[in-house]
């Protein structure tokens, strides 16, 4: 019988409780304890709750535990990059969460000490898990649609987020079109290398107060001479909106949203179907369980994760230009930087 992998959760948050949640369930893992700084006594009890056997305000008892195998960090985003390097110099397989880090030098300090000690860095982007975005991939990959002209995702949250969180988050284009400039490097097989990015706030004016938009958008040139257009918005009063198509030269394949069901009722007053899920963690849940265990066969055959940490790195430098851009109304470049 395969031995567990003992882990520890590093940040009990929103994200992290989910991944908690996951986890516990999972033949793959043993969770050993959640690492929270900021932990009240509702999570504390809320995690107790969830079977969470152990808990602690403070990382050391984490990094001092010879027990430990990998731990899945899901802090706040700036703290990142510390506990990847921590992590690494004790021989801890990482799983962490999207943004590596808002601060390029730290991250490559990151992907530096986990290179160094030969651990595993997977980065949470789970999108390219989801069962209809991987499908699509494969279909761009053999070919089916010839050569990729034109790109375009639209993704959209339905209700904007407290402010503290916009405060805090790292801007539209960092946290949450993230996600979609690494899916549009993971369906075209290509590197971006410039950018035009802008946005608005009419979704919630009080977003822009702290520097940010409610919707973005942008327009991304690839190195093999590929379109990406992306829309990201803060705000879709039906729901988690979640749309890709690729136009090629042979062809356009198109990965629609996700309904609750696939029933359809055609009347006399029109057409009339079911929603599409509330939130991500509907929309996205089974890819939640399937990156972890990516993650977990990652660390028992030590093989590359399917997610690594220049993934990672590539997808903070194109959000960087993104903000670059949206500041400057201009095209701007995107560095490529190897690891």
């Amino acid at each position: 019988m395969k031995k567990s992998i003992r882990v520890a959760m590093l940040g009990v948050g929103r994200i992290g409780k989910m991944h908690t949640r996951n986890i516990l369930t999972m033949k793959e893992f043993e969770v050993v304890t959640g690492m929270d700084p900021y932990l009240t006594a509702e999570q504390e009890a809320e995690l107790l709750e969830m079977g969470l056997p152990k808990f602690t305000r403070d990382p050391d008892e984490v990094f001092n535990d010879p027990t430990i195998d990998a731990v899945i960090i899901s802090s706040v985003t700036e703290t990142h990059s510390d506990l990847i390097i921590r992590a690494a110099r004790k021989k801890m397989d990482v799983f962490c969460e999207k943004p590596i880090d808002h601060d390029v030098p730290r991250i490559r300090e990151a992907l530096k000490a986990v290179k160094e000690e030969g651990v595993i860095l997977q980065i949470g982007f789970n999108h390219r898990f989801d069962l209809h975005h991987g499908s699509m991939q494969r279909m761009i990959a053999e070919g089916r649609v010839g050569d990729v002209e034109v790109l375009k995702i639209t993704s959209r949250d339905p209700a904007p987020p407290s402010m503290k969180y916009i405060q805090e988050s790292g801007g539209i284009f960092v946290d949450f079109m993230i996600h979609d400039f690494d899916m549009a490097r993971f369906l075209t097989g290509s590197e971006v290398v410039e950018v035009f990015a802008t946005g608005t706030s009419v979704c919630d004016p009080q977003i822009s107060e702290y520097g940010d938009v409610g919707s973005g958008h942008a327009v991304l040139k690839f190195a093999n001479g590929a379109i990406g257009i992306l829309e990201v918005s803060r705000r879709s009063s039906f729901g988690h909106d979640q749309r890709i198509e690729a136009l090629g030269s042979k062809g356009c394949v198109m990965d629609d949203n996700v309904y609750e069901n696939n029933v359809r009722l055609f009347n006399e007053t029109g057409y009339h179907g079911a929603k599409v899920p509330y939130h991500f963690p509907e929309r996205y849940k089974e890819a939640y369980f399937d990156e972890l265990r990516a993650f977990a066969a990652s660390i028992e055959n030590r093989t590359q994760p399917l997610v690594t940490g220049f993934d990672g790195l590539q997808a903070v430098l194109i959000a960087e230009a993104a903000a670059r851009s949206f500041k400057s109304g201009k095209l701007e470049k995107v560095e490529i930087i190897d690891v």
